[in-house]
């Protein structure tokens, strides 16, 4: 059994949303995902796909993308992106599509890793932050110790964590997220939401901390899923 994530799926079966207006690299991303996946996922792997899944709108819209997601081999732990206006509730989402894991406020599990997550948003000092930014900011920051705590009262010993945003600036700067991150025994961080050489840049990866940050784009990999486990 193996561990992947890929973030950024933007899938829009149901939807005119052609991402080739962001570069040619995006041409029939779609089929080239689900293309990759089949080849490098097995059944009974695991997939995390840190947010920004479908550009629908409402379930009616979305409801085609999530149902080719769920017709792809592993098992499949979801968060929510910026983009993933159709996501109200979990629980129902769990219920339509039974063994897929819609993850908020709360956690799950791959072996002996707990896996925790929180949308994330821009971070302070970003060039683009503002006031309004920041009361999204401290909100995801609860929101993240939500699921830190659920997984802490079963007894965690290793968290693997997925954001949608990166956890720190465009200048790679600590933030709030990365404070908690030291709190708590996170080891791996995966996220998305960049897109293009340049923003890819401005996404801290590697070691800080004795915490492994890694950018899972779907444009960064290549529109494939990479194994972290």
């Amino acid at each position: 059994m193996g561990l992947f994530a890929i973030a950024d799926l933007h899938f829009s079966f149901a939807a005119d949303k052609p991402m080739d207006i962001f570069g040619e690299n995006w041409k029939n991303h779609s089929e080239r995902i689900i293309e990759n996946w089949k080849q490098v996922v097995g059944e009974e792997d695991t997939v995390l796909l840190p947010g920004d899944l479908s550009w629908g709108m409402r379930m009616e819209d979305a409801a085609a993308d999530l149902d080719v997601i769920y017709g792809l081999p592993g098992r499949k732990i979801l968060l929510g992106g910026n983009h993933d206006y159709w996501w109200k509730s979990s629980s129902k989402l769990e219920a339509r599509y039974p063994g897929m894991r819609f993850l908020k406020n709360d956690d799950d599990c791959y072996e002996d890793w707990a896996i925790c997550g929180s949308r994330g948003w821009l971070c302070p000092n970003d060039r683009q932050f503002t006031e309004q930014d920041r009361k999204i900011y401290e909100r995801e920051q609860i929101r993240l110790r939500l699921s830190l705590d659920a997984a802490m009262k079963k007894g965690a010993e290793q968290i693997i964590l997925m954001m949608h945003f990166p956890p720190m600036n465009d200048r790679m700067e600590d933030s709030a997220f990365t404070a908690l991150f030291q709190e708590y025994p996170v080891k791996k961080v995966v996220y998305g939401h960049l897109h293009g050489a340049e923003s890819h840049a401005r996404g801290f990866q590697g070691e800080r901390d004795g915490v492994e940050y890694l950018l899972t784009a779907a444009d960064y990999l290549d529109f494939c899923p990479k194994r972290i486990l």
